[in-house]
Parts: C-alpha cells; sequence; structure tokens
C-alpha cells in the first residue's frame, strides 16, 4: 500500500512537471510600462480581468508574460492600456496616464502599434485623498486606527470609492507615512502594498481582492456589517489592528519580524494551519506552553505522571513524540527535552502560535507526523513596551515575567524575556503521602536582536539565545533532600536541567524580485539533566546543531512557485540508567523541493526530501496539501505524506520512572537502542463552511485524518505490571482521528467554540491487537468568551470558560498484581470545567482571577501501592485523569 501511494506521489510530481514544461513554451512575452509594485498589481490584475490564464509582470524588464487560452492578447494588451499603462501595442489615454499615482507616472516613450484607446473611467479623487483597498466595517475601523495612529486628525475610509480621505498638519506627518501605517496594518494602497504575510493574516471577511485596479469597484465589498468603530468587537479591531500593525517581511523559513494573524483558521494556507495569538492565551493561566492549549479543542492536553506532574501534549490520538514541536520555525522539544520542555516556554513570551494538522512542509524536516505547533516569541513594538506579570495560585506556585520590546533605531529592535517560576507548598489534595505536583524553581532567560532592512537592502536578520536552569524536587511529602539517596527513608524524585541555546535567521530578498528570495537557518542546543527517581539515576546530556538553507523562487509567473534547500541536522547523546551508559551520535545531511501551484480556486503544495541518517538510512519523505475553494465560504483541503523519526525511549518514557517497572528493550537489528526508526503515513481531509448565524458570521470544519504506521517502537505496558517493554511494530499500528468545530457568535461580544473528537488507536502488540492505553474514544469541548464594550479608558471586562468532557479509556493490564493493586479495564468518563475572569482597568492595567478543574474531579487511586513506594507493586504512571482537585490563580498585568 505504501508502495503505490510513493508511486502516485512521484507520478504526480512528475505530471506536474511535465505541465510546466509545456506550459513555459506557451507563454507571450509583451512590453508594457510601469514603475513599482503598484503598477505589477494593476497590470496583472487588468489582463487577469480580460482573460488571461496568469499574468506576471516583472518592473525590471518592464515586460508582461502571459498564458492565455481563448482570448486573444490583443484584447488583454487593450484592457492592460486602459488601466493606464502603455504597451507595445497599445497607449494609455492621457486623462488615464494623468490619474494614476505619482510613484506609477512612467516615461512614456514606448511607441504602440495600434491607436490610442479610451481610458476606464477612473475616480476623480480630492487632494489628500488616496485609494485603499477593503472590504467591511472592520477594515474601516482598521484603515482609520491606522491613519490617526500616524498622526491624521481624522480619516474617513468609503468602501464604495475604496479610498481614504485625510485631514493632518503637514508639520507633524504626512500623507506618504500615513499610507505607510495603513499598509503595515493590512491594506494595499497606491503608495504601499502589505506584505503577504500580513494580508493573509487578516479575517477572512477581510481578505480583499487584490487584483482589480485602483479607481475600480471592488468585487468583494460587503459593507452591510457595518457597526460604529467605538462598538466593534475588540477581538476584530483592537486584536486584528494590533496584530497587523507591525510591518512584517517574511522570508520562507526566516521570519525577520511580524506578528502572526488573529485566532483563525488560515483560508489561505493549503494545509489546515490555525493561527493563536496572544489575545487568545490571555483567556486561561497559561503559565507555560503546555496551557496554552486549554481553550483549542484540536490538542489534548493530560497530566502523565502523579509523582512528577508532568504534562503532555497529544494530537491526532497520538502521543507529543509524533508531533514536530519548534520555536521560531526551529526544532526545539525533542530528544532529552521531550518530558519537560513544555515548561520551558513561558506564556507571557509568547507572540503567536501555528498549529498545523496533519503534514506540515518537508522544508520544515523530517519529524513531523502528526504535524506540526510553531511558536513565535515576542520580537515586535513600534515604540518600546515593557510588560510585568505577576500570578500565584492558592496552592503555592508563583511566578514572575518580564519582557521589553523595543526598537533601536528604524533598522534594529531588540527583545528581552526574564522569567522565574517557583512551587513551595506540599500539596497533597487525595492524602496520599505524596506531592501532587513537585516542588522547585525555574529561571529562564532570553535576549533576541532583530536586524529589518528588507525594504531597501533587502537583507534581515533575527538573532537569539536563551538559558533555563530548572530544579524540581518531588516524592513522598517527608521526602528531606539534603540527605544522599541511599539514606533516605521517603520516596524522592529529583530532577535538575541546565539548558542553553543560541541560534539565528539570516534572509535575502532580491532586489527588484519580491517573490525571490533566500534564507539561513542555524541553531546550536545544550541540554543536560541529571534525575532520580526513588533509588534509580537517570541522566543525559545532548548537544544538537541544526542547520536549514532554502531558497524560494518562480517558475515563468507567480503561479508557479518553488521552494529547494538542503539541511544538517547533528545529534550527540549521552545517557545513563542504573548502570548503563548509551552514547550515540546522528548525523543527518538532507535535501528538499518543494513546488506550489496557485489557481483561482485551489493551491496544490507537493514537496519531497531525501535524508541520509548515518544510523537509520536514507529515508524519502514525500508530502502533498491540497486545498480547493468551492466557494469563497466553502473549502475543501487533502493531505498525505510521511515521517520519520528515531525513537528517544529513556527521555519520552521518563513517567513511567516513577514506579518499580525495569527496563526490557527487545532488539530488533536496529542501530538506536537495538531498535528500528519509526516510519508513518499520515492522510487527511477536512472541510470548511462559513456562514451567517443571527446575522454574524459562523463557521464550522470538520476533518478526518489517519495515521498508518510503517514502523514503530511500542512501548508495552500490558506485557507486565513490573515491566516496562520495548520493541518494534510487527503487523499494523493506526489512528484515526475526526474532529468538528463549531465556532459562532450568538450575540454582540458572546463567542462560542464547541468540538467533538473521535479516536481510534490500536496497534497490534506481541499478545494481539489492543487499543493504545489512556486514549479516550470520546472527547467533548465547550468554551464560551464574553466580552463588555471599552469605555473611553480602553477597559472592559472578559469572562471565559472552558469544559472538557473525556470519555472513558482503556487502562493497562494488571492483572498480575495482587486484586487491590489491580486497575479496572477501562476508566470512568469525566468533565473538567476552567474559568477566568478578567478586568483591563485600561490599555496598560489588567487583573484576573479564575480557577482550574471547578468540577474538582480526580484521579483517586492515582498511585498504586503508595504505602510501599520501595515494593513490587508500586506505580505512578498509570494515570488518565487529573491529580489535583480544584485549584484558584491571580494575576496582575501591567505595561510600562
Amino acid at each position: 500500500m505504501k508502495l503505490y501511494i510513493s508511486r502516485f506521489i512521484l507520478g504526480a510530481l512528475f505530471l506536474f512537471t511535465q505541465l510546466i514544461s509545456a506550459q513555459n513554451l506557451s507563454k507571450n512575452h509583451f512590453k508594457v510600462k510601469g514603475n513599482c509594485e503598484m503598477c505589477k498589481t494593476r497590470i496583472e490584475g487588468a489582463a487577469k480581468k480580460a482573460g488571461a490564464k496568469t499574468a506576471v509582470y516583472s518592473v525590471d524588464l518592464q515586460t508582461l508574460t502571459l498564458e492565455t487560452d481563448n482570448v486573444s492578447t490583443d484584447e488583454i494588451l487593450k484592457k492592460v492600456a486602459e488601466a493606464g499603462h502603455d504597451n507595445e501595442k497599445f497607449k494609455a489615454s492621457n486623462e488615464t496616464y494623468e490619474s494614476l499615482p505619482g510613484c506609477c507616472l512612467y516615461e512614456r516613450d514606448l511607441q504602440p502599434s495600434a491607436t490610442s484607446t479610451e481610458a476606464h473611467a477612473h475616480h476623480a479623487k480630492k487632494e489628500n485623498e488616496f485609494y485603499v483597498r477593503g472590504n467591511c466595517a472592520s477594515c474601516k475601523a482598521r484603515i482609520e486606527k491606522a491613519a490617526k495612529a500616524a498622526g491624521a486628525d481624522s480619516a474617513d475610509w468609503n468602501a464604495e470609492k475604496q479610498t481614504v480621505s485625510l485631514h493632518f498638519d503637514a508639520s507633524k506627518t504626512s500623507s506618504d507615512k500615513i499610507l505607510k501605517a495603513i499598509a503595515d496594518a493590512g491594506h494595499d494602497n497606491e503608495k504601499y502594498k502589505t506584505s503577504d504575510a500580513v494580508y493573509n493574516g487578516l479575517p477572512g471577511c477581510c481578505l480583499y481582492d487584490r487584483d482589480f485596479s485602483f479607481g475600480e469597484a471592488n468585487p468583494k465589498v460587503h459593507y452591510e456589517e457595518e457597526v460604529k468603530h467605538e462598538d466593534h468587537k475588540e477581538s476584530t479591531v483592537q486584536s486584528n489592528n494590533e496584530a497587523h500593525s507591525k510591518h512584517e517581511k517574511d522570508i520562507e523559513g526566516v521570519v525577520v519580524t511580524g506578528s502572526k494573524a488573529a485566532t483563525s483558521l488560515s483560508k489561505k494556507e493549503a494545509g489546515l494551519v490555525f493561527n493563536i495569538d496572544k489575545k487568545e492565551l490571555l483567556k486561561a493561566a497559561c503559565c507555560n506552553l503546555s496551557e496554552s492549549f486549554e481553550t483549542n479543542a484540536t490538542v489534548d492536553v493530560s497530566f502523565s505522571n502523579a509523582v512528577t506532574g508532568t504534562k503532555q501534549l497529544k494530537m491526532l490520538g497520538l502521543d507529543q513524540k509524533y508531533t514536530s514541536l519548534t520555536k521560531e520555525q526551529l526544532p526545539e522539544i525533542r530528544g532529552l527535552a521531550s518530558a519537560y520542555g513544555l515548561n520551558f516556554i513561558p506564556g507571557r513570551w509568547i507572540e503567536s502560535i501555528q498549529l498545523t494538522k496533519g503534514g506540515s512542509t518537508v522544508t520544515n524536516g523530517y519529524e513531523s507526523i502528526t504535524g506540526q505547533i510553531n511558536t513565535e516569541l515576542l520580537k515586535n513594538a513600534k515604540t518600546p513596551e515593557t510588560s510585568l506579570n505577576l500570578f500565584s495560585d492558592f496552592n503555592g506556585r508563583a511566578e514572575a515575567n518580564i519582557t521589553s520590546v523595543s526598537p533601536i533605531n528604524e533598522k534594529w529592535s531588540q527583545t528581552f524575556l526574564l522569567h522565574g517560576n517557583g512551587t513551595f507548598g506540599n500539596t497533597d489534595m487525595n492524602d496520599d503521602g505524596f506531592l501532587d505536583r513537585p516542588k522547585g524553581t525555574q529561571i529562564n532567560a532570553a535576549y533576541l536582536l532583530n536586524y529589518n532592512d528588507l525594504e531597501k537592502s533587502g537583507f534581515g536578520s533575527h538573532f537569539g539565545i536563551n538559558f533555563i536552569r530548572d530544579e524540581r524536587t518531588a516524592g513522598q511529602t517527608d521526602f528531606d533532600k539534603k540527605l544522599a539517596q541511599d539514606k533516605q527513608y521517603a520516596y524522592g524524585v529529583g530532577i535538575d536541567i541546565s539548558r542553553f541555546q543560541v541560534w539565528n535567521k539570516t534572509g535575502y530578498v532580491f532586489k527588484g524580485k519580491p517573490y525571490q528570495s533566500i534564507g539561513w537557518m542555524n541553531q546550536y542546543v545544550y541540554h543536560q539533566q541529571d534525575s532520580f527517581f526513588g533509588l534509580r539515576n537517570y541522566a543525559g546530556k545532548q548537544h544538537t546543531y541544526y542547520s536549514n538553507l532554502i531558497f524560494e523562487s518562480i517558475l515563468g509567473n507567480t503561479n508557479h512557485k518553488y521552494k529547494a534547500g538542503a539541511s544538517f541536522l547533528y545529534d550527540g547523546y549521552e545517557e545513563t540508567y542504573l548502570t548503563n551508559d548509551i552514547k550515540r551520535n546522528e548525523i543527518v545531511p538532507g535535501i528538499f523541493a518543494e513546488y506550489t501551484l496557485t489557481g483561482l480556486k485551489y493551491t496544490l503544495v507537493a514537496g519531497t526530501r531525501v535524508d541520509f541518517h548515518n544510523l537509520a538510512g536514507t529515508q524519502f519523505t514525500p508530502r502533498v496539501n491540497f486545498k480547493y475553494d468551492f466557494t469563497p465560504q466553502t473549502i475543501l483541503r487533502l493531505s498525505a505524506g510521511r515521517g520519520f523519526r528515531t525513537a528517544n525511549i529513556f527521555a519520552e518514557s521518563q513517567q513511567y520512572f516513577a514506579s518499580n517497572r525495569t527496563i526490557n528493550i527487545l532488539p530488533n537489528g536496529g542501530n538506536i537502542y537495538g531498535l528500528k526508526p519509526e516510519i508513518a503515513w499520515n492522510y487527511g481531509a477536512s472541510l470548511q463552511q462559513e456562514f451567517k448565524l443571527f446575522g454574524r458570521k459562523s463557521s464550522i470544519i470538520a476533518d478526518f485524518f489517519r495515521t498508518d504506521f510503517q514502523d514503530q517502537v511500542l512501548v508495552d505496558l500490558d506485557r507486565s505490571p513490573q515491566q516496562l517493554t520495548f520493541y518494534n511494530l510487527e503487523g499494523k499500528s493506526f489512528a484515526n482521528s475526526f474532529q468538528t468545530q463549531w465556532d459562532f457568535m450568538p450575540f454582540k461580544n458572546f463567542e462560542v467554540r464547541m468540538a467533538y473528537k473521535y479516536y481510534d488507536v490500536q496497534a497490534d502488540y506481541i499478545d494481539g491487537r489492543r487499543e493504545i492505553p489512556f486514549m479516550a474514544k470520546h472527547r467533548g469541548f465547550v468554551n464560551l468568551a464574553y466580552s463588555t464594550n471599552k469605555n473611553d479608558n480602553g477597559g472592559f471586562w472578559s469572562f471565559d470558560t472552558t469544559l472538557n468532557w473525556v470519555g472513558k479509556q482503556r487502562l493497562p493490564d494488571m492483572s498480575g498484581n495482587p486484586e487491590e493493586f489491580q486497575l479496572p479495564a477501562y476508566s470512568n468518563s469525566y468533565a473538567v470545567l476552567n474559568a477566568q475572569i478578567s478586568k483591563n482597568f485600561n490599555k496598560k492595567l489588567r487583573a484576573y482571577v479564575g480557577g482550574e478543574n471547578l468540577t474538582s474531579y480526580y484521579q483517586k487511586n492515582a498511585i498504586i501501592d503508595f504505602k510501599n513506594p520501595f515494593g513490587n507493586y508500586f506505580d505512578g504512571g498509570m494515570i488518565y485523569a487529573p491529580i489535583m482537585k480544584a485549584n484558584f490563580y491571580v494575576g496582575l498585568d501591567v505595561t510600562f
């Protein structure tokens, strides 16, 4: 089956290559006069509107390249002239030429072979009136706010005319400065064009047509949604305006500066990509990345150990290790960081999160099987901004965050990030004598430096450095960490982690070719862990160097884009478990290529990479994503792809170390712990539908994904309650995931998000096919969010609550234990309720109070044989539900 799929994908790539070659043979090139990017947009838009299949204009070469079917090139060039641009066959009328913006007034030295044509009737503009593209009332609010922030005394955007009328004091600002700010906010205008990244981040209703000429009617205007700016929902105007008012230039793989879209499902991406911004993260406590998905239905978050209190993510019914977790598009939580890495990215440091379900792009590596979660750190500010966050819960946990983002000059900006947390109380809510969560401290500091001169020189660069020191103690409440390990009478766990990383991303956009760029990313990571679990020791060191070089350009025109590049990954591991020393070096050079075909209603992204792994052999990784827009409101997506990874069985299974289980590895001739690498295929389909409900925007998204493992390292908890057994799959292992989510707004300022998930995850173990343990087949999710209108000081209230319902889960077979130390075959279903109330007093001061697990449901038998932790039956890893009852917290945010 896998062979047929692989051949199919290769055949499809070959077919597309032939298609490109054939299309390149039919291109026609014509001389057309123009000056700038606005000219390019106007020329290409006029050509496509006249019937051109594709059109790409080169400002440098002064040529228009056309592909046509049933329309003559003469007819197209005539329309280009009517839009204001002289060409080798037709000349624009003087009236049309003179109505062009000043930056578009080219030298009229081209002699057409035919007579002049009548121009399109452009709107006659008044002084300080400028063309600005937009669709709706949200656009109007965003445009006008950006204009006023740039110094305009007043601004009035007209949807029908697609113009903004400005009134300003010329001694304080200028039209150029104001129009630049409007473009930075996401709206093309006659002098400046917004970046693709900012445009793509606009809400769906604001995605205006970028092809129609200035002065023509906007075909997508839907201004019936108009509301007064002061009453417009804060998440639509305030959040989006702030998110997109920072100019972003995006070189593939190298985001130099920028802020991602407001919380939404991206309609432009071929893959299923959710954008989560800072505002969404403020709906919950969100002290670190593991808590950043409490209001998100796609990711499941669960405790995986009753002794260490660690949390793990699951996506598409599979463990966190099958999801690529990156920071700034660089590999982050992997290897020895797998168990505790989610705690190393503080929530207040996060600017945005991009969550991709299913196979991600091949440019980001080979390890993604179920998807990718990328975190972007704070690094954007027009003016210096320093924020302080203080947090404390009622059970002895406290933390503080200081973030400072500031421009140094026109091209340079910097970010200081500092985080400290401590857990000091002995929390034992179920009275079993064990801490429900570890005590300890963390110090986390980072510095980011950004250089952005993409508009002029074409160069941009981002540098980052991060240091973490984390110390945790867990176990029985009377454990004394001052005593030597061999003198302890109580069971204890100690985990000390030091982590250092430095990275750089540098990019260059070729002059006169905004579609062509090159980016180079490099990162070094050192990670050290020293830990003990009772009388067992585990220690590890990891050195990782990663490099990725990406070149992006077009094939003929911008409908045919490609990326190509090379990567290199080095992982050096040194591990000690009990008396066993295990060392290995993984060296992985790789090459990749990806092709994007864009049509009027569809986008196809097909790519492949080949990686030469010194221990796992040569690995071929193809991936395909396809999007088809039946209408702007109905979108179908299909995906298929392969991924592989090497299993770090010790680091990834630490949740089972606080037990009596001995590790048993059944080797299969592989070079990594005697095991072969994990290889899986993932296939997916989704349907997105937007519609109006109660006169307001509503959307439903349904998706189905299947993951088939070709090779897998199984973690067998059923073979014996006293063993943790690892071996390679012989047979089938699969995960079926279905999710449907409904987002709607029943009335103003009140958002509802509902979801249902179904998982079917099974594997062929040594003694037969079984469901994977700790995975509920059925899950439900409801999130409610309400905010009041802003007052004159920018103050408002927010109310958020989330209910997660988790169905019954299969539990590991413990029948080998005495009856009192056994688990039932299945757990009970349960529900967890979280809620938060926050008050923004103004734009600079916010206070919040909240509660987690307000239903107070907790697993009563969280630790098996807790009275005898050094005995044969002790086990702290059999966790299927929360281990703490209701917990309350308070917090304060201050911006200076």
